[in-house]
């Protein structure tokens, strides 16, 4: 496997790998367990294609129970296991390790209570993120967060990425709108957090494990929070001649005490590259394209058009168009949400990142974005959440060309320390996973992630879940905070350390 070294495979796991399969068949029988290679295949990546690596064994439950069996048996005999929900991570957060069970929780895909009375929906984690708006929007109800992989992504992986969207802006992420999971822990324990109530008493457990991206359990049930449709739903498309002008006007919209439902930016080649896919009707003369969804009671968001139509034109717009009807505004939002598609008609290969910065430093970022174009040699392809900052430039690359996916990682790697550097995050919504992994020091001193790796430990003292991810150095839990070189000597030579 290419890419960021993983931790040293268990020789004592891979004798046993007959065993082990055998007794996965036991407790999920039928077809519930995949181990020849050519099957295993579907599953040696998630969405960040760039890594690969075959799994031990697949393993496909149906049941809490099987799940809590499985892990309690990993438990016992030392064996890693990696969550997988509908593999459309783009971080490597579902990369699968050679000597660990591969846990896939697609197989969970029944919503299994409405209830609109409590605005609620309790579904496995299987079931897809548009799955739950397609069971209620006969009532007028839908689910807010919407990333663009919401045709396929699980609501399982949601949660464990805490996925945003381009309506989390003003509706919040999927730790806004989680109201209870149930959980099985590593050694088999299975245990509930929050519910259909509004909060809980108590350390906010929940909070915790929304984002936690596989590392502390596993999830087997999800109770979301359901909002009724507003009343009325506009999009307005705004050209400018700059991404910088584009940038601006973000900021005196939100400035203005402007919330909308949803604001995305595109550059010109993403403008251009959705367009040609999706025959949206983007303006083409155009370096910049805003998408502002406004929202709420008819009056207030005519009101609101016309105040927005003002600061844009304020800020050098050149072109503006407001949608007429429901169906208009969702062909102004197909060519945003098929942008990533999109660029696979424009480059063999793209690199997709996800870093936020404070709105206001967007266009020194996108300056600073394009003078690392230059000195990669590669073309990037900007699509932005622009409300909230959080950016997904993609860089286009030749994989058949040797040397231009390390360039290409180098370039995304140097994007998010740009986004650091300005007081930004490494991640908005796609998660650390082994993508940003190592660019963890570049954030957190050694003492933040040391306290990050004890809640680790709380819940997963044999780092059995999911390792290799997120944290850029193993520590084993009983050592943390007493690391001493003596005379050049490490303590602990047999720790693994990548």
């Amino acid at each position: 496997m290419s890419g960021p070294a993983m931790p040293k495979a268990n020789a004592e796991t891979l004798r046993n790998r007959a065993d082990i399969v055998a007794d996965m068949r036991i407790i999920v029988p039928g077809e519930g367990v995949v181990d020849t290679a050519n099957e295993m295949r579907a599953f040696e990546s998630d969405g960040l294609t760039a890594y690969r690596q075959m799994p031990l064994v697949v393993v496909l439950p149906e049941t809490t129970a099987q799940v809590s069996r499985i892990l309690k048996y990993c438990h016992e005999r030392n064996i890693r296991v990696v969550p997988r929900g509908s593999g459309t991570s783009l971080s490597g957060g579902a990369l699968p390790l050679e000597d660990a069970v591969l846990l896939v929780m697609s197989r969970f895909n029944r919503i299994l209570d409405i209830d609109f009375a409590n605005r609620a929906v309790v579904a496995q984690p299987g079931v897809t993120n548009l799955g739950i708006t397609h069971a209620v929007e006969h009532e007028g109800f839908y689910y807010a967060p919407d990333p663009s992989s919401q045709i396929a992504c699980s609501i399982g992986g949601n949660v464990a990425e805490n996925s945003g969207g381009v309506h989390c802006l003003k509706y919040g992420l999927t730790a806004n709108n989680v109201l209870g999971i149930e959980m099985v822990l590593i050694n088999g324990d299975v245990v509930r957090l929050g519910g259909r109530h509004l909060d809980a008493e108590g350390y906010d457990l929940l909070g915790l494990m929304t984002g936690s991206e596989g590392l502390l359990g596993v999830v087997t049930e999800v109770t979301v929070r359901i909002l009724q449709k507003p009343e009325t739903a506009r999009a307005l498309l705004i050209g400018f001649p700059s991404s910088e002008e584009a940038g601006l006007c973000v900021a005196e919209i939100i400035g203005a005490g402007i919330i909308p439902g949803g604001m995305e930016m595109m550059d010109g080649p993403a403008i251009r590259a959705a367009e040609d896919f999706v025959h949206a009707g983007y303006p083409l003369d155009v370096e910049a394209l805003l998408i502002v969804e406004l929202d709420g009671p008819q009056a207030e968001v005519d009101h609101l058009i016309e105040r927005v139509e003002a600061i844009a034109k304020r800020n050098g717009a050149t072109t503006s168009r407001a949608s007429t009807s429901d169906e208009e505004r969702a062909v102004f939002w197909a060519g945003r949400k098929a942008a990533f598609p999109a660029a696979g008609r424009i480059s063999p290969d793209y690199y997709c990142m996800d870093g936020t910065i404070p709105r206001k430093a967007l266009p020194r970022v996108l300056a600073g974005m394009r003078a690392l174009s230059e000195k990669y040699g590669l073309r990037v392809a900007n699509v932005f959440h622009a409300g909230d900052g959080n950016l997904h430039p993609l860089i286009l690359y030749d994989a058949n060309k040797p040397g231009e996916l390390e360039n290409a990682e180098a370039f995304g790697a140097d994007i998010l320390r740009l986004c650091v550097e300005v007081g930004g995050v490494l991640t908005g919504e796609h998660g650390v996973g082994v993508e940003k992994r190592d660019l963890m020091p570049e954030m957190f001193t050694e003492a933040d992630l040391n306290q990050q790796i004890r809640v680790k430990c709380a819940f997963d003292p044999n780092h059995l879940l999911n390792p290799g991810k997120v944290f850029p150095q193993l520590h084993r839990c009983a050592e943390l905070g007493r690391m001493h070189i003596h005379r050049g000597q490490v303590p602990f030579p047999d720790l693994e350390r990548f």
